[in-house]
């Protein structure tokens, strides 16, 4: 199998007489950059659509896998097999109307089945790290922000209608202008900020949206504008550094509504 010659290469590289120098003095965490930068070629392979990239991403990101459980491996704490198991064992068991007997009257007391099982499993660890263990603190902060909301939500501190958030929200941007205007310390504007992106990701969960995904969707449409602005403008001889604001709005306008026609095209 194509797994075990991966497994092979690993062994082969880490080799400390004949192995590549590179991958010997790797550690979990000189690799765990790589290993993020996969988990967003992934993501951005998902996002257009690519079915070539996404099998290739997903290799990468594989080989990080085998590559972690390799360093692991040399140290006697676990190995690529264990880790295999770990995530077999856990799947069949938060899936007992499929491997087992259970019965659930619909999809949302399944839902509720799986995340009840998933609190039993870190009972153990929510004794000795609080409330909000299993959620790590190296999440990017948005993400985060949304699982420990979640969290919080199944004990009751939650809205009860996302209508109950948008005033909310601006209340914190009245909050963020009110801490501007009265020149206060930077650090409680930056303060005053983050709840304005607390009470929007809050708005998105209530909503059913991933904010992370929403956002990277909202920064790639952005950047895709943008790269048509500035063709637009070099179209007229004008680039990016010489155009004035006005130019670059007037062609932002032009680039939305191209977008605007092709979505409605592709509608029909």
């Amino acid at each position: 199998m194509a797994i075990n010659e991966l497994l092979k290469i690993m062994v082969r590289l880490r080799d400390p007489q004949t192995g590549c120098p590179w991958d010997i003095k790797q550690t979990w965490r000189s690799i765990l950059p790589h290993t993020l930068e996969e988990v967003y070629e992934v993501a951005d392979a998902v996002d257009r659509d690519d079915a070539a990239a996404l099998c290739d991403e997903l290799g990468d990101l594989l080989f990080q896998v085998v590559f972690m459980a390799q360093i692991a491996s040399e140290q006697g704490l676990f190995n690529f097999n264990d880790v295999a198991q770990g995530i077999t064992d856990k799947m069949i068991r938060r899936h007992p109307h499929i491997f087992g007997d259970a019965v659930f009257a619909d999809e949302g007391a399944q839902k509720q089945a799986w995340e009840n099982i998933k609190q039993n499993e870190r009972s153990t660890k929510a004794d000795a790290e609080g409330f909000f263990a299993g959620i790590p603190a190296a999440m990017p902060a948005l993400r985060r922000s949304q699982k420990i909301q979640q969290r919080a939500a199944r004990v009751g501190f939650d809205w009860e209608d996302w209508r109950q958030v948008v005033p909310k929200i601006y209340e914190e941007l009245e909050e963020v202008a009110d801490a501007v205007g009265k020149g206060e310390p930077f650090a409680r504007i930056e303060e005053e900020v983050g709840d304005v992106l607390m009470g929007a990701t809050n708005l998105a969960r209530l909503l059913g949206v991933n904010a992370e995904n929403a956002l990277r969707l909202s920064n790639r449409k952005f950047e895709q504008r943008f790269q048509r602005v500035e063709a637009l403008l070099l179209a007229e001889g004008i680039s990016l550094e010489k155009a004035s604001l006005q130019q670059m709005e007037v062609a932002w306008n032009i680039a939305k509504h191209e977008e605007k026609g092709q979505a409605a095209y592709k509608a029909e």
